[in-house]
Formats: structure tokens, C-alpha cells, sequence
């Protein structure tokens, strides 16, 4: 029996249309009928996903599809270890719905982890709607100095300043790969003997910041997190959310969902400071942190119950 060389994860929550547009995109994203197989976890949707999931299991012939429904919306990080726990393959890609992988992209990924055993977790190039770059793709971790240039816009008015740069880096050349902190959940291939090593996504973040927490892990475990150069996929980024100006007329999501979502953003960030940052930085700046994520929490919820 030949090993399963590919285990793809994809979680979604009411994304049927972009979902489609995925799995479809994944019949051509790993070439061979064999080596792959394709976990798709419905998150409690309620658009229709998972009938028309069953339909997709019992009529496609490319990969080995597995289709898991569960009862309830249980997160990012709790949904995706649902799939993860069926998962066979050397290697695990965690995907989002709301992407679209090009041709003969998962075999580059693959390939690229078979040439580089040092390389924990690999995050590609990854371009958005518009085809510029998704930034999150390329980030490095949220310290207290990294985050308080990336929201006073510092960052953006030197986009190449290693002093102002540090929430996404951008003065690595994106067009080389290299070593970077950390990418995005939206496309994260892992060794399974990675996984084996650090855990599975931690299930205290309902959404945001499991991804960050996730590559942190990998890292402190003494593994390179590589940032691929070549694009290999499409993003229509916040689809699931429905927090994103961009995917706003895509985003099937209700008022309660998003609301929900904006306090799970803001609470992510908190949850990791403590875990990581709390006993590394002192107190009067954990405290002013802190403050700072409770406000602009605060902020993101208003913003959406009155939208």
C-alpha cells in the first residue's frame, strides 16, 4: 500500500461557493491520483456546505476525500484538529477555503520539504484577490515593539526599515526564500513528525492568533519556519470572518458571528502575550499591553454591532 505522501485540511464555515472553487483548484494543485488524500471539516455551516460536500466525496476521482461535520462552529484551532486527528500523511497542509492553489503547486511545497528536512513549517507567497501579496504570508512574531509600529503605521511609512519593519519584514526580499518568524494559517504545510513533536493547534483561540502560537511552538522547538517565494495559491482573505472590507460581499457571515469573531481577535492576542511574553517583559508594560488590547478590542466590537 503506497504511503499517503499529502494529508490537506481544509476547515470551512459557510464558504460553499469558495469551497467549490478550492477543492476544485486541489485537482490540478497536487499532480497523481495517489499519495493524497483531502480531509474537509464543515464547522457547523449553515450555506448548505455539507450536502453538497457529500455529493463532491461520492462523484470526485482525483484525491481520497474525507468529509467531517461537525454539529457546531468549535474555531479555528479546535475545528482543525478535528480533521487533523484523521490525517495520514508525511506532511500536513493546513488550508483555508478561501484560497485557490495554482497547478502543481502542493508538489513544489512537498518537494521543497523532501530537499529541506531542517524546515518545520513552510509558508509560500501567497497572493490576495487583487494579485498583490498577502502580507501575513511573511510576518515576524507580535512583540510589543513590532506591534506598536505595525498599528501606529509605522511600517507602512518605512516599509524597509529593519527598526519600523519588524511585524512583516519587509526588508527580506519576497521574491527569495528565506527564514522568517512566522506565516499565516490560511496555507501552513508541517511535517506530521513536527506536530508529533510541538502538539496540535492550541484550542484556547477560537479564531486569530492560533496560527502565530502555532509557529512560535515550532520555532522554540528549534525548527526553521521558511518562507517560499513562488506564488502557489489566491486568497480572498476574511471570508470566513467576515471582519475584511475586501471580502465584505463574499463573507456569508451574521452579525453575531462577526461580533463574536472580533472579541475571539482581541482575546487571541492576549492569550498569546501571557503564554509567551508575560515573563519575558516587565510588568508596566505587560500592563500597558494589555490595556491597549482590551481598548482596541472594545473598538473592533462596537465597530461591528453598529455596522
Amino acid at each position: 500500500m503506497q504511503q499517503i505522501k499529502l494529508s490537506v485540511i481544509i476547515l470551512s464555515y459557510n464558504t460553499k461557493e469558495l469551497l467549490k472553487k478550492c477543492l476544485e483548484s486541489l485537482e490540478e494543485g497536487y499532480e497523481g491520483n495517489k499519495g493524497c488524500e483531502v480531509i474537509v471539516v464543515d464547522n457547523g455551516s449553515n450555506d448548505g456546505s455539507g450536502e453538497w460536500l457529500e455529493q463532491y466525496k461520492e462523484h470526485n476521482k482525483k484525491h481520497e476525500v474525507k468529509v467531517i461535520k461537525n454539529k457546531e462552529n468549535l474555531g479555528f484551532a479546535k475545528g482543525n484538529n478535528v480533521g487533523l486527528k484523521e490525517a495520514k500523511g508525511k506532511y500536513i497542509l493546513f488550508l483555508n477555503s478561501d484560497t485557490e492553489v495554482f497547478p502543481g503547486s502542493l508538489n513544489e511545497a512537498v518537494n521543497f520539504m523532501e530537499r529541506n528536512s531542517s524546515t518545520g513549517a513552510l509558508s509560500v507567497k501567497t497572493l490576495l484577490a487583487d494579485g498583490k501579496m498577502d502580507p501575513d504570508c511573511h510576518r515576524g512574531f507580535p512583540t510589543p515593539w513590532a506591534s506598536i509600529t505595525y498599528f501606529l503605521g509605522l511600517e507602512k511609512l518605512f516599509p524597509k526599515s529593519k527598526l519600523f519593519g519588524q511585524y512583516h519584514k519587509f526588508y527580506l526580499d519576497p521574491n527569495v526564500d528565506h527564514e522568517i518568524d512566522a506565516g499565516a494559517g490560511a496555507f501552513m504545510l508541517v511535517p506530521q513528525k513536527v506536530i508529533d513533536r510541538v502538539g496540535p493547534w492550541d484550542e484556547n483561540y477560537f479564531f486569530y492568533g492560533e496560527d502565530l502560537d502555532f509557529y512560535y511552538r515550532i520555532k522554540k522547538a528549534g525548527f526553521k519556519v521558511i518562507y517560499f517565494a513562488k506564488p502557489l495559491l489566491k486568497h480572498y482573505k476574511g471570508a470566513s470572518s467576515g471582519l475584511r472590507k475586501e471580502s465584505k460581499d463574499i463573507a456569508k457571515n451574521s452579525k453575531e458571528n462577526r461580533i463574536r469573531v472580533a472579541k475571539a481577535s482581541a482575546e487571541a492576542m492576549e492569550i498569546f502575550y501571557r503564554k509567551f511574553y508575560k515573563d519575558i517583559y516587565p510588568g508596566w508594560l505587560t500592563f500597558l499591553v494589555l490595556t491597549a488590547i482590551k481598548i482596541k478590542g472594545l473598538c473592533r466590537v462596537l465597530k461591528h454591532s453598529l455596522s
